[in-house]
């Protein structure tokens, strides 16, 4: 009787073990775990000079018109990457038009920005800066104020030692992507992918199953889960006009092909518990509405409570490790470093 209970026993661990290296092939063909090193850059060499600027001017208030916003205020690494916002405040305390997406593991998405108009990092980089609703700045300002100072100088000559005239608006982008491709957040998910059965929960391996049965893994996969390609937002139904307003049509502004109205990046998923709210009008608050408005408009299927707190139990297995980052001290002013503009100090 003994050995027959072994037997038993021993054949339903082995039912489960094969059911979890199936579940874990599968995952294996559609994602990919974060590497372990900084991955490379197009024309852009990352060197330990190069991220030790991009970090300072990542954090620097002064690349703003007003000395008011950094790029960290869009994208907070304090709290996910981003702003928590519907929509960002920028130069005279406008709104933007778009939720901020995280930039924490970014440098693995296919294009920048919700409908792709950067190619990479260093193009997203110069956005902002110049966007009149950002930072409202120009480069010529830009290079005064960062030449102004001489220790940014002496920065941009060890990041660009080859460079006669290193300080310039183009170096200043490939710095903040050279500090931006650094942080990448390990998670519980890349443990998994890496054979770890235990760093996932049942519950979370039960999400992870139907994540990719019901459909959800086809637009969101990689390194990313999701970054990659354009799709419709309401391939089967689109959602109300207060999540998806009419005015943005989204990839249609940048390639004016009729196809492309309402057409966005797939948003990447990785760190998605903390950068709620959620999709590119920041109108959805709760992660678990988010998933049922995704699964309605995106895949026709109206997914039970149980299955949405199964594929949110997964989501989370995507929050990773920040990597820890030391405030810096940035160089000081001088007589020659531009003033605020007055429009944003009467403001």
């Amino acid at each position: 009787m003994l050995r027959l209970s072994i037997v038993a026993i021993v054949a339903a661990l082995a039912v489960t073990s094969a059911g979890a290296d199936e579940l874990r092939d599968q995952a294996a063909a559609i994602f990919k775990p974060v590497p372990s090193t900084i991955p490379a850059t197009k024309d852009n060499v990352i060197t330990k000079d190069k991220i030790e600027l991009g970090k300072a001017l990542f954090f620097d208030p002064r690349l703003s018109a007003s000395g008011v916003f950094s790029c960290n205020s869009c994208h907070n690494l304090a709290t996910g990457g981003d702003d928590n916002l519907e929509t960002s405040i920028g130069h005279g305390w406008q709104k933007g038009p778009r939720n901020a997406p995280t930039v924490l593991n970014s440098v693995f998405n296919e294009a920048q920005f919700w409908d792709g108009r950067a190619e990479d990092l260093k193009a997203q980089a110069k956005g902002p800066v110049q966007a009149g609703v950002e930072m409202a700045n120009t480069p010529g300002q830009v290079e005064t104020t960062l030449k102004s100072m001489p220790q940014y100088v002496e920065w941009f000559q060890a990041a660009f030692p080859k460079d006669k005239s290193p300080v310039t608006f183009d170096n200043m982008a490939k710095a903040i992507e050279a500090f931006e491709a650094t942080l990448l957040t390990p998670a519980p998910f890349d443990k998994y992918l890496n054979g770890d059965d235990a760093a996932l929960s049942a519950e979370q391996k039960k999400g992870l199953a139907l994540f990719i049965d019901k459909g959800c893994a086809g637009c969101h996969g990689g390194i990313n889960v999701g970054g990659q390609g354009y799709y419709p937002f309401g391939v089967v139904e689109k959602p109300g006009a207060e999540v998806l307003p009419a005015n943005d049509k989204g990839r249609f502004a940048v390639t004016k092909t009729a196809d492309d109205q309402y057409v966005f990046r797939a948003a990447p998923l990785r760190n998605v518990a903390l950068t709620a709210p959620y999709f590119h009008s920041g109108k959805v608050w709760d992660l678990h509405q988010a998933v049922a408005i995704m699964g309605s408009s995106q895949l026709g299927t109206e997914l039970k409570p149980d299955e949405i707190n199964s594929i949110v139990a997964f989501l989370n297995s995507l929050t990773g490790e920040v990597p820890r980052i030391e405030y810096p001290v940035l160089p000081a002013e001088t007589a020659k470093t531009p003033r605020p503009t007055e429009e944003v100090i009467k403001k």
